[in-house]
């Protein structure tokens, strides 16, 4: 899930390519090395050292991709603690039609991450504000 954050400069959502792509788990990894070894060549062994790195180097691999994935539940939870700070606070929104101010009265859950309902000084209640859109807050 993209995380925006207040005045951040992108306005676009991003996607992780970690989420997109087709990843192996240990499990996996497990299944190949043993079958590797099933039908490896009698005449010419594989050396143990070898098998040994590739169990090290897959479990650094494992250990970062889980890094990242805290990281972004971090940010996650990040962005849904600023969007909900903001509740009854007045606020600047870039990024319409026209920019406009108000009191932001809402907040929305999604998919793609909090986004906001304001309501501006006519009364207008405008929705779908991402965070990446509010530009300056108000006591």
């Amino acid at each position: 899930m993209p995380v925006d954050s207040i005045g951040s400069v992108t306005g676009g959502s991003q996607t992780d390519a970690l989420a997109n792509s087709k990843t192996i788990n240990q499990d996996d990894f497990i299944k190949l090395f043993l079958a590797q070894l099933r039908f490896q060549d009698p005449m010419e062994p594989v050396d143990n050292r070898e098998f040994l790195a590739q169990l090290a180097q897959f479990s650094s691999l494992e250990q970062s991709r889980q890094t990242s994935q805290n990281t972004s539940d971090l940010l996650t939870m990040n962005s849904a603690t600023q969007a909900v700070s903001l509740l009854n606070k007045q606020v600047d929104v870039q990024g319409l039609a026209a920019p406009m101010t108000g009191q932001v009265i809402a907040v929305a859950f999604t998919s793609s991450g909090p986004t906001l309902s304001v309501k501006d000084g006519t009364g207008a209640v405008t929705t779908d504000i991402r965070l990446s859109q509010v530009s300056l807050v108000k006591p």
